[in-house]
């Protein structure tokens, strides 16, 4: 595995040809992010939030490149969870991102639960956290059993539903 810097990370999100895809499991990211005790505390959404991403969202599609995830979720949702819900992923999906909701409260379907980003379906990325959320790494990995990950994605995807029909 290769250590990547965010900047690095960010080169591949950026410079990816075809598909970039994420496999996303934790049941909360722990980040510097006042939005989510704006939602916890009933405040409005506040405007243009996330308009970066979404801006780089419609880049991606307007290029013919495609850019989706799946997002793993157990019964009951957490907070962090209904904030992505209500606040975070009906714009993404307005952006052009095809984001996908497997609820794995009553699967068992012997996928990883390492968060991951395939890049062209051959570059792996993984997105280390620690158990309370907190990105603690992000790693390329060199000799990564491609086949595995795409065979992870296909799995995946066949048993989430658009956000649209998540109910």
């Amino acid at each position: 595995m290769a250590p990547l810097d965010e900047d690095h990370f960010a080169r591949h999100l950026q410079n990816y040809e075809r598909s970039a895809w994420r496999f996303e499991v934790q049941p909360a990211y722990t980040s510097p992010d006042e939005n989510l005790d704006l939602y916890l505390a009933g405040e409005p959404k506040p405007e243009h939030d996330n308009e970066d991403w979404h801006r780089s969202v419609c880049g991606f599609v307007a290029a013919g490149k495609t850019i989706g995830r799946v997002r793993v979720v157990r019964r009951p949702l957490t907070d962090y969870q209904r904030y992505q819900f209500d606040w975070i992923i009906p714009d993404n999906v307005a952006a052009g991102e095809d984001v996908r909701i497997l609820d794995l409260t009553d699967l068992d379907l012997a996928l990883p639960d390492q968060d991951f980003w395939l890049f062209d379906d051959a570059i792996v990325v993984h997105l280390d956290f620690d158990p309370g959320g907190v990105l603690t790494g992000i790693e390329q990995l060199e000799d990564a059993d491609v086949a595995k990950y795409l065979r992870w994605r296909d799995l995946a995807l066949r048993h989430a539903v658009p956000f649209a029909e998540h109910g």
